[in-house]
């Protein structure tokens, strides 16, 4: 069954009334859209104070009242009229838009669709002016005396009173009144200089008074975020880029606390958000999304923000460069989350090549008798003395080493802050922790998650430097594998040796691993092959080494770090620590989680009621 073809009609042009409508619906598309557009309007006027008043989620009121500038009497009737604005006179002007709103449009929309009066009073005037808005071609808004302090107050009600279609496309109360929380919430970020109160069927529900961004990020985003972030300040040529990252180990299951700001306006722009989760891909793999609040500040005529109605999205003259920055300045932010980036040291020494013991074999037997050694007693062989850097052991006659008294002996009360911040081990807790004394308290360590960190990064340094180390095994390992497997190993052997492997094909049905990463050593051959031929199959050679490395050489970390329930010795255990302070981003494991804890001393005074 055909739908009924339109009477034909002549062209004829459509009434103000309806062309305010029709714009409505792409400016006003619920409540929390006309919570927006009336707060920009309130900051491009100057206002450093500005209440939100709410009724049934922003249905039935929304009541905005700033001490702006004001607006003159006589200019009211402009107010509500479509595209006019004094922001903007010329195309030039469109070009390098410096305020929030520029279209002229939201008022009279908003004015077409709901009840509203506009209340304002200059500086300078001895009364306050109002108007109420009209939504029929034969009436006509006059200006008439009122009360009010100055600045405006904009009072919309009855939102959609005369289009019922789309008021009921509307959610519940609380939703829309969520929405337009969020809105406010977006916008008290950007202005921290500005004092925000909000309030819902006369419950004041938050109030933020003026302040700088950390305190104001930290009220809006709460305690987990401000316990857990980094500065960010960069800047490059006409670019500037400021604010607060989270930490990995902060990251969330929803990307609901990710505020970015361009020139002071909130937006929601693909090329933004690819380039900081680029740089997030690195320290947090998975469905994991961080939390952050940036802002950068451009010259407005690098952007162009009349892309669309909403103004959330933007368009910038030189996107690649812009990707580039954000990636990169993020980038060198995460990059500072090690352990030195906890106290003032310099920059620890790296543990000599070969000072962590369970990446090779242990052919040894003299570490047996270090188990268990307590902190505080010289080291009994010369590996742990030369480890931290300190003259070698001397040895009896038969051999034996004879402890240096100066090795590691350091007093509990005089451990160095900056040179060693996670200290020297103490001791191993049930196979999967390390307990370390360092100068703040104790540093509790998950050996599992911080090994598979150094790992990672060892192994993305040296597929970056072409100078991935290969490992042939002495006796190959063979593996029954289908014919997919086998034809990807034979489609992709340059991929394989880039990524340190030899895989051949035996037959039809075998595979055999010749060599491997010599980083990877330890781990069994077999399911590392198989893990690269799976992405290798399923992403595609120069995708997995573009786009999937890092989610690859994580999963082939995590197969190689020391698993739980193996017990390391103490020079192990101090190898890993000085490790980790020698690798960016070790606070976090490849997912996110954090490597190590910190308890400081008043921590523990306050668990055993110490000082009471």
């Amino acid at each position: 069954m055909h739908a009924p073809s339109p009477s034909i009609r002549p062209i004829q042009p459509l009434s103000d009334q309806l062309i305010s409508q029709i714009a409505a619906g792409e400016v006003v598309e619920r409540p929390s859209a006309v919570v927006k557009e009336l707060l920009e309007n309130a900051l491009d006027a100057g206002a450093t104070q500005i209440s939100v008043r709410l009724e049934q989620g922003g249905v039935k009121r929304i009541a905005i009242t700033d001490n702006g500038r004001g607006i003159a009497p006589e200019q009211l009737p402009l107010a509500l009229a479509r595209h006019a604005t004094s922001k903007i006179n010329t195309l030039t002007e469109l070009e390098n838009v410096a305020t929030l709103g520029f279209r002229g449009e939201a008022l009279a929309s908003i004015a077409s669709v709901a009840q509203l009066t506009l209340t304002s009073r200059t500086a300078d005037a001895a009364h306050a002016w109002e108007i109420v808005g009209v939504q029929t071609a034969d009436q006509k808004s006059t200006v008439a005396p009122s009360s009010g302090a100055p600045g405006t107050t904009v009072d919309v009600q009855d939102l959609y009173f005369n289009t019922p279609a789309r008021r009921k496309f509307l959610k519940t109360e609380q939703t829309e009144f969520g929405h337009c929380a969020e809105v406010v919430r977006r916008i008290a970020l950007s202005r921290p200089d500005v004092s925000f109160s909000l309030t819902h069927n006369g419950k004041t529900i938050d109030h933020w008074a003026v302040n700088d961004i950390a305190k104001r990020s930290a009220h809006i985003l709460g305690h987990e975020f401000s316990a857990a972030r980094l500065p960010l300040e960069e800047a490059a040529g006409p670019l500037h880029l400021h604010g607060y990252i989270g930490l990995p180990t902060a990251s969330k299951a929803r990307g609901d606390a990710q505020y970015f700001y361009v020139n002071g306006r909130f937006v929601r722009d693909k090329l933004l958000m690819h380039a900081v989760r680029s740089a997030y891909q690195d320290v947090l793999h998975g469905d994991r999304y961080p939390s952050y609040v940036i802002s950068l500040d451009l010259d407005p005529a690098l952007v162009d923000v009349n892309v669309h109605p909403s103004k959330i999205e933007v368009r910038f003259r030189d996107s690649r460069a812009v990707h580039q920055f954000v990636f990169h300045a993020v980038s060198r932010a995460l990059a500072q989350t090690s352990a030195t980036a906890y106290g003032a040291a310099p920059s620890p020494t790296p543990a000599p090549s070969g000072a962590m013991p369970w990446l090779r074999e242990q052919q040894q037997t003299t570490f047996a008798q270090q188990f268990n050694t307590p902190y505080g007693v010289a080291q009994t062989t010369a590996s742990y003395g030369a480890l931290f850097g300190h003259a070698p052991l001397a040895a009896n006659e038969d051999g034996s080493v004879i402890a240096n008294p100066v090795a590691t002996n350091y007093p509990a009360q005089s451990l160095p802050d900056g040179e060693f911040p996670l200290g020297f081990a103490l001791a191993q807790l049930h196979g999967i922790f390390i307990l370390a004394q360092n100068a703040k308290g104790l540093a509790l360590v998950d050996m599992h998650a911080a090994h598979e960190r150094i790992l990672y990064e060892q192994l993305k340094n040296a597929l970056d430097d072409n100078a991935m180390q290969v490992q042939p095994l002495l006796i190959p390992v063979t593996f029954y594998a289908d014919d997919v497997e086998v034809g990807t190993a034979e489609d992709n052997q340059d991929i394989l040796h880039s990524l340190g492997f030899d895989i051949a094909a035996l037959s039809p049905t075998t595979l055999a691993v010749r060599a491997v990463p010599a980083l990877l050593k330890t781990a069994d051959a077999q399911t590392l092959a198989r893990d690269v031929l799976r992405d290798v199959r399923e992403f595609g050679g120069s995708r997995v080494l573009v786009e999937r490395r890092n989610e690859l050489l994580g999963t082939l970390a995590c197969h190689t770090a020391v698993r739980a329930n193996r017990t390391l010795s103490v020079p192990e255990m101090n190898a890993l620590l000085r490790q980790m302070e020698a690798t960016e981003r070790a606070d976090q494991c490849n997912h996110g989680r954090p490597t190590w804890v910190q308890l400081g001393l008043s921590d523990l005074d306050k668990l055993f009621e110490r000082g009471r």
